[in-house]
């Protein structure tokens, strides 16, 4: 299907260009994809070979074997062609818990890592497996419990309680989770959809590769000493005392930062635990990893030395999708289904003003960001339509973005139902965001 989505992004976008005199924008937009794309990489490098590393550390530790058991039912459910000692098991509850937390240059890694793993179980590379459909529709649902960037726009334009969505965005994203799951669970069995081999050919090939180098480095770990559980204790409780202060600083004699005017007490901790996450792992995985006996510089190395190769691999999947995306945006393509939707949208009390973000969407995550900000300084933060705004863009995502990062990672070309699935999830999170507003913040 992303054959047929990508050739007619392309071709809308010089028909439509050439219609409405915008040539020029269509080739400007081609050039300044491809070098966004080549930008967009390089900048990952860095992200990339951290979190890579960190995540080494994880694996040959235990932790990830060990977060995947704790989980196990759950993830055998979503994933049962994966075996559940994998690591890749560990490595998707790591980056859905990212993402739940609006840590993106953590997710993003931690997913490539996880992609790469279910690679190494695929019988048939180059297309993706169902467990790796299922993975992105968990992504492209977007479960977030802090809308960061969202609130962030509403308060750089004077919004008096810019964290009033962050209940609808909730309940928006986890109506989008749930159909994206639905969806991909349903699409998997159509014919259309089948991967080329019998559903027992594969079964087979997956669960007969279950020998995992590092299943061997868990077993001659360390054993936990003493020593070792009083100082992840002391971590632990030095945690639990920053977050209180951050979240609360009114009782330590200190007052409450201006953003923290007006928020309440939940708001604050979550606030609390996204700012306090990144360097709490960044000591945690290290320090439990030379706990257990590791080699915690080297390893670090070791893993880090993938995040180059990785960011690399993506370039001209990211230059295939994001000069399309710039081509059919530059020709006027959105403006245009825009206008054919407005008298449709008229009568389902659909506000036409979001057509345009909510088109944006599922294609580009800079330009979305862009478009609400223009929306919100037109409406002002607090009108409901910058509401519903706010909430689209926290409880969808970059469909195709996420598809060309995720898959280019692996080299996975025929992506059979993962696109479908993250559009319905898509459609259904902007659907729910109206709706949901409208209930909870009055027509």
């Amino acid at each position: 299907m992303l054959n047929y989505i990508w050739l007619a992004l392309i071709l809308f976008g010089v028909v439509i260009g050439g219609f409405s005199h915008r040539m020029k924008d269509v080739a400007d937009a081609a050039i300044a994809g491809a070098g966004s794309a080549v930008t967009l990489a390089i900048g990952l490098i860095g992200v990339m070979a951290l979190w890579l590393g960190v995540m080494r550390l994880a694996e040959r530790s235990g932790l990830v074997q060990s977060l995947a058991r704790g989980l196990r039912p759950v993830m055998r459910w979503l994933f049962p062609d994966v075996p559940a000692e994998h690591p890749a098991m560990g490595a998707m509850v790591l980056n859905i818990a990212a993402n739940m937390l609006g840590l993106t240059n953590a997710a993003t890694p931690l997913g490539l890592r996880a992609m790469r793993l279910l690679e190494s179980l695929n019988p048939l590379p180059g297309t993706a497996t169902n467990a790796m459909c299922t993975f992105l529709a968990i992504n492209t649902g977007s479960v977030q419990l802090i809308p960061i960037t969202a609130i962030a726009v509403l308060a750089a334009n004077g919004s008096r309680n810019p964290t009033a969505i962050v209940g609808t965005t909730l309940l928006a994203t986890l109506c989008s989770s749930a159909a994206g799951l639905i969806a991909v669970k349903t699409f998997e069995r159509l014919p259309m959809f089948r991967a080329g081999a019998p559903s027992g050919a594969v079964r087979q090939a997956v669960t007969l590769d279950t020998s995992d180098p590092d299943e061997v480095h868990v077993a001659a770990l360390k054993p936990m000493s003493p020593a070792g559980r009083l100082i992840i204790a002391a971590l632990a409780l030095s945690g639990i005392w920053f977050l209180l202060v951050l979240a609360f600083p009114q009782w330590f004699g200190g007052t409450l930062a201006p953003d923290q005017m007006g928020q309440g007490p939940l708001i604050r901790v979550v606030n609390a635990i996204s700012v306090l996450a990144i360097p709490f792992l960044l000591a945690f995985f290290p320090l439990y990893a030379a706990i257990r006996g590791i080699a915690v510089y080297e390893e670090f190395v070791e893993g880090a030395k993938e995040g180059f190769a990785v960011a690399i691999r993506i370039i001209p999947y990211l230059v295939a999708i994001l000069v399309a995306i710039g081509m059919f945006r530059g020709g006027g393509g959105i403006d245009l289904v825009t206008r054919w939707l407005r008298p449709v949208l008229d009568a389902i009390r659909f506000p036409t003003e979001l057509v345009p973000l909510a088109l944006m969407r599922p294609l580009s995550g800079s330009g979305t960001i862009a478009l609400f900000s223009d929306l919100v300084k037109q409406l002002g933060p607090d009108q409901l339509v910058s509401r519903m705004a706010a909430t689209i863009l926290g409880s969808t995502e970059t469909t195709f973005y996420v598809v060309a990062v995720y898959f280019g990672a692996v080299g996975v070309q025929r992506t059979r139902h993962a696109v479908p699935a993250g559009l319905v999830a898509d459609l259904v999170g902007i659907i729910a965001s109206v709706i949901i507003c409208r209930l909870v913040f009055g027509s």
